[in-house]
C-alpha cells in the first residue's frame, strides 16, 4: 500500500495560502462534527491541525443514472472557493467526469485506486441503480452499474450516496420506474451508508463527512434514514429570517409584491 500525504502535506504543496484553509475549517458544517464551538481562533486552529495532520483520504466516486449536477453543486462550492481546495483536502482517485482518463486507462485507475486503498478508501455513489432485468439499463465496460457497485463497495471502508438519485432512487424511480431504480443502500447492507439527499445536495456535509472519517476514523452519528445528524437534526423553516412573518401570518403572494419587498414569509 502507498504511502498516502498528509492533507498539510498537500496544501504546502499546492501553495494553498494558510488563511484560507483556516476560513474552509471554521465553515459550519466541516466543524459541526467536530463538536468544537467556533467561538474563538483557537477553535478553528484546532479543527485545522486535526485536519492538516490527516491522511488525505482517498475517494472512488461512481456515476451512475444521474445528472452530474451533485458533482456540479461541489465544484461551484465557495466561500471559501474549493476549485483548488478540493483537490488536495481529498483524493478523488476516480471520478468519470473530472478525470483526464478515459475507456481502458480509466479502468484501470478504477482498479489502481481499490488495490492501494483497499479497506481505507471511501466510495461516493451519485445517481440511482437500475435492477430490472438484471441491470441491464446501465452497464460500464461492460459490467451492470450494480455489479460495479457491489465490487467497489466490498472494499469500500464506507459508503456515501450523495443527492437524492442515490439516496432513495430520485427522479430516475419515479413512476412507473422503467428501470427499476433505487438508491444504493437498496442494494448494500454489509456497509456503513451515509445518505446526503438534496437535489443538489450541500456539498460541505460531503466533506465534512469525509474529513471525519480522516481524521478520527469514524462516521457521524446518522437519523433513521441514515442522513448526518450534524446537516439533518433541525428544519431551515426553525432558523429562516422570515419566521416572525410566518408566526404572524405575513406572506409575500407572489414575486415582487409588496409583501415579498417587505421581506415577508415566501
Amino acid at each position: 500500500m502507498r504511502r498516502r500525504e498528509s492533507i498539510q502535506e498537500a496544501l504546502d504543496r499546492s501553495l494553498v495560502e494558510r488563511r484560507d484553509f483556516l476560513r474552509f475549517c471554521g465553515g459550519l458544517m466541516v466543524a459541526a462534527p467536530f463538536g468544537l464551538p467556533l467561538t474563538s481562533g483557537k477553535s478553528v486552529e484546532a479543527i485545522a491541525a486535526a485536519i492538516g495532520a490527516a491522511k488525505r483520504p482517498s475517494v472512488i466516486w461512481l456515476h451512475f443514472q444521474d445528472c452530474t449536477g451533485c458533482s456540479e453543486t461541489l465544484l461551484r462550492t465557495s466561500q471559501p472557493d474549493l476549485e483548488k481546495l478540493l483537490f488536495d483536502v481529498i483524493s478523488l482517485d476516480y471520478h468519470e467526469t473530472l478525470m483526464a482518463a478515459s475507456g481502458h486507462q480509466a479502468e484501470q485507475a478504477l482498479r489502481d485506486a481499490m488495490q492501494h486503498n483497499r479497506g481505507e478508501y471511501v466510495c461516493v455513489v451519485e445517481g440511482s441503480i437500475p435492477t430490472k432485468d438484471r441491470g441491464q439499463y446501465m452497464k460500464l465496460a461492460g459490467r451492470p452499474a450494480m455489479e460495479v457497485l457491489a465490487d467497489v463497495a466490498e472494499n469500500a471502508a464506507a459508503v456515501i450516496a450523495i443527492g437524492s438519485c442515490a439516496s432513495w432512487g430520485g427522479v430516475p424511480s419515479s413512476g412507473p420506474n422503467p428501470t427499476g431504480a433505487v438508491g444504493a443502500d437498496a442494494l448494500l447492507s454489509n456497509k456503513p451508508i451515509i445518505n446526503i439527499p438534496g437535489c443538489p445536495p450541500n456539498p460541505y456535509t460531503f466533506l465534512a463527512v469525509v474529513l471525519q472519517y480522516a481524521t478520527a476514523g469514524t462516521l457521524p452519528a446518522l437519523d433513521a434514514l441514515k442522513r448526518p445528524l450534524f446537516a439533518f437534526d433541525r428544519l431551515i423553516h426553525d432558523h429562516c429570517p422570515r419566521r416572525a412573518h410566518f408566526d404572524a401570518g405575513r406572506f409575500a403572494r407572489q414575486f415582487g409584491d409588496d409583501g415579498h419587498r417587505k421581506g415577508w414569509c415566501l
